[in-house]
């Protein structure tokens, strides 16, 4: 089984992916694989993302984990579908102990200094730094780690193509976040592919 650092190490940025169409899963991640971005986070925002994660699963390369886990019926519906890590917004006792009953790495969400306290009680010292730029993006980030320097965080939202490198700059960064690769509906797989190409060689 995986740990979370590899989780976090193998491409520089992980697609944060909102799927409604069950039909789109295989040829997207598909894509994402083929362009060099195989670890694919998919969003449980819609009524499809179990039977997409499902789909997602049976793409060679794929390493498929859902997002935007809330609870631990999530967790469990989850993992039913074959994710391979789990990613919260955010962070609590009972999602944490629920993550940590289940053996699969977890990446939950921060956004203060006590989420990280919290989290690092529990166990988790590989953390999402979310909404990133909302919460005060970089000079934000920067605070923590020198605070808290056992920490390694995967920056998620409002992070672009243009701002990831200045991102992943930072030692404390394993890996960001990213919407822009592929677009909610969209099914040029082709463009996605190309924009997982360039994604896959940024680094700062």
């Amino acid at each position: 089984m995986m740990d979370i650092d590899s989780v976090m190490t193998l491409a520089p940025v992980i697609p944060v992916l909102v799927v409604d169409d069950v039909a789109h899963a295989r040829p997207l991640a598909e894509a994402l694989v083929a362009g060099g971005l195989p670890v694919l986070e998919v969003t449980l925002r819609t009524p499809a993302a179990l039977e997409v994660i499902a789909a997602m699963t049976e793409v060679p390369g794929a390493i498929v984990g859902a997002g935007t886990v809330l609870s631990g019926s999530d967790i469990a519906g989850a993992l039913s579908a074959g994710a391979r890590f789990l990613v919260s917004p955010g962070i609590t006792a009972a999602l944490g102990s629920a993550a940590r009953t289940s053996n699969v790495p977890f990446l939950p969400g921060v956004a203060s200094a006590s989420d990280i306290i919290r989290a690092q009680e529990m166990g988790f010292s590989r953390l999402k730094f979310f909404p990133a730029v909302a919460a005060g993006g970089l000079p934000v980030l920067r605070a923590f780690t020198a605070v808290f320097g056992n920490v390694r965080f995967c920056p998620t939202g409002g992070i672009t193509e243009a701002s990831a490198p200045e991102w992943l700059a930072e030692p404390a960064v394993a890996c960001v976040g990213g919407s822009w690769i592929a677009k909610r509906g969209e099914t040029d797989w082709a463009a996605i592919e190309a924009r997982a190409r360039a994604a896959a060689t940024l680094r700062g």
